[in-house]
């Protein structure tokens, strides 16, 4: 990358200029080295639920129950939902506007905001998704220990990240269709798990002799006191669930975003996977999180952060009422759950490593693929950094799970802030161009819910790892806490290598650029008319 004097004059998109043009497409990149638009309607709405609900859900939500408590455990799956809710608006706004092929929200962060804080967000966001590719490893290991099978842990690993990175490496529409049926997968088992949970509610294990009901919550105490006594210690508790549910979420409403300039008819079918995410969010992971703290006491000695025999708290859960079998069946499903949400992960950090070539803010080799569209060495670069799971062979899977929960939290959390102030100039330079009233989608309570967001993530931030000074643990902190200056290392750097403005005033925004040839795509796209009511209610689901 050479150094170049920035100027906000000459910030205009010049990564767009004077590049080919096929078929009324704006091009980001040149002609052999596109991306080719795989995924339908349903690749894509599965591809950012089933991002979202992962191990996050399955396997961490042990910790937070095991520290804070049930009914922490659920205000905090709640409150971070909401938070999903206006992240995912605010992205949907603006890449619907402009969904082009192989932007990320770098792209946006450059355009609308700062070079340097494109930059430094870019490979905070590529660190994030390398660091829950190695989360999904781990976690995928803890699974498959409880079978207490004798076979190191190192093997089932290797065999994770390979298949993770073989349905990375063919054609995106192919890596479509197998997440597509490892989110449906983990849908199917969601929807079975909630109503085995009110079963379980109601009395109707094997080994059960009454109604369950809230018995746990009110044995072991909703609110669990966290670090301190009474009312303060219960607060914290809150707090430390809140931001450890931030992990289950972390960078899941940016896989839509992503996945746009690949997309088939990107501006009908990004607003439909926005508008329904996090509906089906708040359902499933509502019930899921209510449902962990009704069938597993919070001193259960088996879940994550209570002891290094850690299993999923769904699988204890079935256990502990006596179900035969069903255990096993679960825990295979979760399994391929860990193995869905890593292969999202994957597709994700090399996505974001390719856009960034593309502007000159990765290497360009990051800009290379194959003839199927993929950009193989993107995949492969970030594949490498999820051999870091390998630190379960001289750790405990539950402590190597919890640094990379640390580190990608916090790293997702940061993505977040940026996402917003980019958002709050991107509406800005809109107004000022008077295309506000004419954007292609709208989201309610804007701009004020992204204030009132961006305030509650930066308290969530640095307030993170409180607890690693409760005594102090200096692994802990480094683990909460690295990711911080890592980032504000990057941004300075960058901004005084190169000497880039503060910010790109807003008369100097490119709010046009693009936009001609993405408003001719959407006029191409086809309405897709069901012919019955089955294919009425699938086009509903899908």
């Amino acid at each position: 990358m050479e150094k170049t004097e920035y100027s906000s004059a000459s910030h205009d998109s010049n990564i767009e200029a004077n590049q080919p043009v096929e078929k009324t497409e704006y091009n980001l990149a040149n002609q052999h080295d596109q991306l080719a638009r795989g995924l339908k309607s349903r690749h894509i709405q599965f591809l950012a639920l089933g991002g979202a609900i992962g191990t996050g859900l399955f396997v961490g939500s042990g910790s937070i129950l095991s520290k804070t408590g049930p009914a922490s455990l659920f205000l905090a799956y709640l409150s971070m939902t909401v938070i999903v809710w206006n992240v995912m608006n605010i992205l949907a706004e603006m890449v619907v506007y402009l969904p082009l092929r192989g932007i990320t929200v770098p792209y946006f962060v450059g355009r609308f905001v700062d070079p340097s804080l494109a930059f430094a967000v870019g490979w905070n966001y590529w660190y994030a998704y390398a660091m829950l590719i190695g989360a999904e490893a781990t976690a995928a290991g803890i699974i498959i220990d409880y079978w207490g099978l004798p076979v190191n842990i190192a093997v089932w690993i290797t065999i994770v990240l390979v298949v993770m990175l073989l349905l990375n490496i063919v054609a995106v529409s192919f890596f479509g269709e197998a997440e597509f049926w490892f989110a449906s997968i983990k849908l199917i088992t969601i929807c079975g798990l909630i109503i085995l949970g009110i079963v379980i509610f109601f009395g109707g294990g094997p080994n059960q002799d009454g109604i369950l009901g809230f018995q746990h919550w009110k044995a072991g105490g909703a609110f669990l006191a966290y670090k301190a006594e009474g009312s303060l210690g219960r607060f914290l508790g809150y707090w430390h669930a809140f931001v450890s549910a931030g992990f289950a979420f972390i960078t899941s409403p940016e896989l839509i975003a992503i996945a746009a300039g690949e997309t088939i008819d990107p501006r009908r079918n990004i607003p439909k996977a926005a508008r329904r995410f996090v509906w089906r969010l708040a359902v499933f992971y509502g019930f899921s999180s209510l449902l962990i703290g009704i069938l597993v006491p919070s001193n259960d000695q088996n879940l994550l952060g209570a002891s290094n025999a850690s299993t999923s708290p769904f699988v204890i859960g079935i256990q502990r009422v006596g179900i035969p079998v069903l255990n096993h069946v679960i825990n295979a499903a979760i399994l391929t759950s860990a193995w869905s949400a890593g292969n999202s992960f994957l597709y994700s950090g090399s996505r974001v490593l390719y856009s960034m070539s593309l502007n000159g803010q990765a290497p360009k080799c990051f800009g290379i693929t194959n003839r199927r569209g993929v950009p193989y060495v993107a995949v492969l670069f970030t594949w490498c950094f999820g051999l870091l799971a390998f630190l379960n062979v001289s750790n405990t899977g539950a402590t190597v799970f919890n640094w990379f929960v640390s580190i990608s939290t916090i790293s997702g959390f940061i993505a977040w802030i940026v996402v917003m102030i980019t958002y709050l100039r991107f509406r800005r330079a809109m107004e000022f161009n008077n295309l506000l009233n004419i954007l292609p989608y709208k989201t309610p309570l804007q701009p004020y819910a992204t204030y009132v967001t961006l305030l509650i993530v930066s308290l969530l931030t640095i307030t993170s790892g409180f607890q690693t000074f409760m005594p102090f643990k200096a692994q802990d902190f480094i683990a909460a806490y690295i990711t911080i200056p890592v980032f504000l290392l990057f941004y300075i750097g960058h901004k005084v290598y190169f000497r880039t403005p503060m910010y790109i005033p807003v008369e100097q925004i490119d709010a046009i650029t693009g936009k001609k040839e993405m408003d001719e795509l959407e006029a191409m796209g086809e309405e897709r008319v069901p012919k019955n009511w089955l294919q009425k209610a699938w086009f509903w689901l899908a």
